[in-house]
């Protein structure tokens, strides 16, 4: 495909997909215009002021690791690198509230796993043979579950490799695209300690990933348009003739390019024939609004109850539930009182319950399925100037804020080469 290198690039959506491709495309000179639908960017990426908890926010709790390359560039591309905060080393300290064992993972830094022969770093109750059952995660026959390569159960299985792979696949790992998990263990586990540090925004996702995202493409000129829904497209011979906002058409001329960074429903909504993945996950996130006790661990794993993830900010406990289908329809202050009792149970902090916020989202992921993972698109489609972003596109990672970088990078890549 050829194309004019002065045209507009417009972008729908101002996700993370979307942000990170607008930041590479500005950053060559192309004239970007993003176009989201809502007030707000950053997705599912967000921060906002919560009145029911009277303090700022995130929409979910979203952990990255020192192995996550494109966002880490994203990161020190905008300048906030310096707002993650994480330990020197990899470390994971987990807690069972069923047996009351506390214990903490540690690994070493080089890419040989030195730390499994170590029982005071390694999983309680594990030997060090038993990790050698993870290599069949590596490289796994095409098209088949976790639980088809491996056995999901043991000590292993219970307090390392469940916990991993249901926070990255948002799916119960036995269900979960084996393809998909081997692509988090290769760039973690497999990786070394250095590329599994926990990172935590710790002032919030918006002033981390999205604030100085914004600021820095208004500084180059990019333009931003909220609350600019995207209607329909009109599709010509080939190519994309126009974008119809209800309100407003932008006619497309031969040098202008569209990227779809838009959720999957919505892009099947809009792009006629379009095979995209049409089941999801949900993940739950509860908010409390007081200060963590003295000596809590900025995360913490959590086993044997509803939590999963405890994350301890600055005058905030937050918990993160995976896969959390069912609980989408608990009564809102049953679960957050059945949260607060695990974590009241954690900290040791006063039982009563402290001003709370539940945030279900009931679409947050495609479902890591081997199916399901078929039906990811790739980047290009059949229209010679519309691309697709977003970490629903086939990134060979689960949805991620790696994936979701990535996807972008990618877009503007492809945008790039023409």
């Amino acid at each position: 495909m050829t194309g004019n290198r002065t045209g507009t690039v417009h972008i729908i959506g101002a996700g993370l997909a979307g942000l990170s491709a607008a930041l590479k495309l500005s950053a060559q000179g192309r004239q970007v215009i993003v176009h989201e639908a809502t007030a707000f960017a950053g997705g599912r990426c967000r921060s906002y002021h919560d009145a029911s908890v009277g303090m700022m926010i995130d929409n979910g709790n979203h952990l990255l690791l020192s192995g996550n390359h494109a966002a880490l560039s994203y990161l020190r591309d905008i300048g906030a690198a310096d707002h993650l905060v994480g330990p020197a080393h990899a470390e994971f300290p987990f807690a069972d509230l069923a047996s009351g064992e506390r214990w903490m993972l540690r690994f070493n830094d080089g890419r040989l796993p030195l730390w499994i022969f170590d029982s005071a770093r390694r999983v309680p109750g594990t030997r060090a043979l038993d990790y050698l059952t993870l290599a069949r995660l590596l490289w796994p026959p095409e098209g088949k579950t976790v639980g088809e390569v491996i056995a999901c159960e043991g000590p292993l299985y219970r307090r390392l490799v469940e916990p991993l792979l249901l926070a990255a696949l948002n799916i119960a790992p036995p269900q979960g695209s084996a393809k998909l998990a081997s692509a988090v263990i290769r760039e973690t586990l497999a990786a070394g300690g250095q590329a599994c540090r926990p990172l935590l925004a710790r002032d919030g996702l918006g002033p981390t990933l999205i604030e100085p995202a914004l600021a820095l493409l208004q500084q180059r000129g990019a333009t931003i348009r909220f609350e600019h829904q995207l209607r329909a497209i009109r599709f010509g011979a080939g190519r994309i003739d126009a974008l119809d906002f209800g309100g407003d058409t932008v006619a497309l001329a031969d040098g202008d390019t569209v990227i779809l960074a838009v959720p999957p429903y919505i892009a099947a909504s809009l792009v006629r024939g379009l095979e995209v993945p049409t089941e999801f996950r949900a993940i739950v996130n509860a908010h409390f609004r007081v200060a963590p006790p003295a000596g809590q661990p900025p995360i913490l794993g959590v086993l044997g109850g509803t939590v999963e993830w405890l994350f301890g900010f600055p005058g905030r406990l937050s918990v993160t539930i995976s896969g959390g289908d069912r609980l989408i329809d608990t009564p809102r202050e049953e679960l957050a009182k059945t949260i607060w009792n695990e974590v009241a149970t954690l900290t040791g902090l006063p039982p009563e319950l402290p001003p709370w916020q539940v945030v279900r989202e009931r679409r947050a992921t495609f479902a890591a399925t081997p199916e399901q993972d078929k039906r990811r698109p790739g980047a290009e489609t059949a229209w010679q100037n519309l691309i697709l972003a977003g970490d629903w596109t086939d990134t060979g990672l689960p949805a991620t804020i790696e994936s979701a970088i990535r996807s972008g990078n990618r877009a503007a890549a492809l945008i790039a080469s023409r």
